[in-house]
């Protein structure tokens, strides 16, 4: 079984698309709309790209992805590597091909300079917890994610 990380390229548009949607499926949310669908792909292969997208080949055959970007730390004054998503499709767990894209990420990391890499995943997605721990990463619980969107969002944006 050969497994390979690669960067995604436009041509890796229409199978970026339907990983997401096993990911909203496996989530148990709604996939995107076809306008957010539109705007992943510019936001990834656009002039000025905002995300980075890897795709993960198991026997070259796409098995997942990831999206990951960078944010900062004052503290630390150095970039922290952010993963968005990563996503494996249910047959190919367990064969290493998430721990491909973890490391492949990971290395990305140091070769950026991060002090940090870091993401977040969903309290009832045990098999993923489980998987993060065995890798060493440890439960950041001291910080809570907080969110504004729609017209919470608007509402402080108009009250400026």
């Amino acid at each position: 079984m050969s497994i390979h990380v690669r960067s995604a390229t436009q041509a890796d548009g229409p199978t970026l698309l339907a990983l997401v949607r096993k990911l909203a499926e496996y989530e148990k949310l709604d996939p995107p709309a076809p306008d957010a669908e539109q705007r992943l792909l510019q936001d990834a292969f656009g002039k000025d790209p905002r995300i980075q997208v890897l795709i993960v080949d198991q026997d070259a055959r796409a098995v997942g992805y990831a999206i990951y970007f960078e944010t900062y730390s004052s503290f630390l004054a150095r970039p922290t590597l952010y993963l968005e998503d990563l996503f494996v499709i249910t047959e190919a767990r367990g064969t290493g091909a998430g721990r491909a894209v973890m490391g492949w990420l990971a290395q990305e990391a140091i070769r950026r300079g991060c002090g940090r890499f870091e993401w977040q995943v969903l309290d009832w997605n045990r098999p993923a917890i489980g998987f993060y721990q065995h890798l060493g990463a440890q439960h950041v619980e001291a910080w809570q994610t907080y969110r504004l969107t729609g017209e919470e969002l608007r509402r402080l944006a108009e009250k400026r």
